[in-house]
């Protein structure tokens, strides 16, 4: 479901919505006090919800089967899983709600929180574990590496959740894709987690630049991940990403866009005006910010891209 709208102040209902927009779940509470209110924007496995729970509400749930982080704005969650640990999430906390794989329960005492649920196999992509069909990558704590860290994954966040609804990122494959490696790796970034970087090994040389433009030049209309650029390399993420520091002073990615830029530039130099607009030509280069795109057009260019469309 793309978005969703559910308001309730009946304890049944509000558990047989719970069970199908989330996993199957009991819940507790006084019938006489229940106030519940979520709305959810999602494209493919990405999904950010707004929750107000109005009341105090226990919960004892099946397995997510996805990665689902929490980030409280008021009230409290004592939340605890099947491995032991157990702990309180207040405001301002940003946590993995629940592990994927294992059952959970809790209570939330008249909070409101947003839920943010991704497909765990996006962190093997971004990893390149996802190559092995046995790979996994498990966040190995509940809680972000630091403050710092959970505020930088909250920013991230904040972006997805204003550029979700869009309409670009849902037909756009390269839009969802690259919207999906940013909150992949932003988690990947601020928690623990079981993903293991080889070391730079003999391969960080130009011919791995070589291999990997090759590949990013062949597949600039697909949405591509690093770990698909690492194996067209035949080298780790870690390696590809050494070598284009090392020799372009870049990353992998940052160049992946920069070979899209120049496809927006000859498709704005060809295209009517009159019949297609920037937004339409960046998002088809998987290009979702009209402002920064804007900005490395000029900065690469000399000029906007609606300039270069209407010249």
């Amino acid at each position: 479901m793309e978005s969703m709208l559910f308001e309730s102040r009946d304890l049944a209902r509000t558990e047989e919505f719970l069970n199908r927009a989330y996993t199957k779940m009991q819940i507790g509470g006084r019938a006489t006090d229940v106030r519940t209110r979520i709305s959810r924007a999602a494209a493919d496995s990405i999904s950010i919800d707004r929750i107000e729970i109005g009341f105090e509400m226990s919960y004892d749930a099946d397995p997510l089967g996805k990665i689902c982080l929490c980030e409280v704005t008021s009230g409290s969650i004592t939340d605890h899983a099947t491995d032991g640990w157990e702990d309180e999430f207040r405001p301002g906390d940003l946590v993995s709600f629940a592990p994927a794989d294992r059952p959970f329960a809790g209570t939330i005492r008249r909070s409101t929180y947003t839920i943010t649920m991704f497909d765990p196999v996006l962190l093997a992509q971004v990893t390149g574990a996802g190559r092995k069909d046995d790979a996994t990558v498990r966040l190995l704590s509940h809680r972000p590496h630091s403050r710092a860290a959970a505020y930088q994954l909250s920013k991230t966040i904040a972006y997805v959740d204003h550029v979700l609804p869009n309409p670009a990122v849902r037909t756009s494959p390269l839009v969802l894709a690259s919207l999906s490696q940013l909150l992949a790796s932003s988690v990947l970034a601020a928690f623990p987690n079981s993903a293991t970087t080889d070391g730079d090994g003999p391969d960080a040389r130009p011919p791995t630049v070589r291999r990997a433009m090759a590949f990013m030049e062949s597949n600039l209309d697909q949405p591509i991940t690093i770990a698909d650029i690492a194996a067209a390399a035949g080298v780790t993420v870690r390696a590809v990403q050494t070598a284009f520091q090392r020799h372009l002073g870049t990353t992998p990615l940052a160049q992946l866009r920069l070979l899209r830029l120049a496809e927006v530039h000859s498709e704005l130099q060809a295209a009517d005006p009159t019949r297609h607009t920037v937004a339409e030509i960046a998002a088809r280069w998987g290009f979702h910010h009209h402002g920064r795109m804007a900005a490395a057009y000029l900065e690469l260019y000399g000029e906007l891209p609606s300039t270069t469309l209407a010249r």
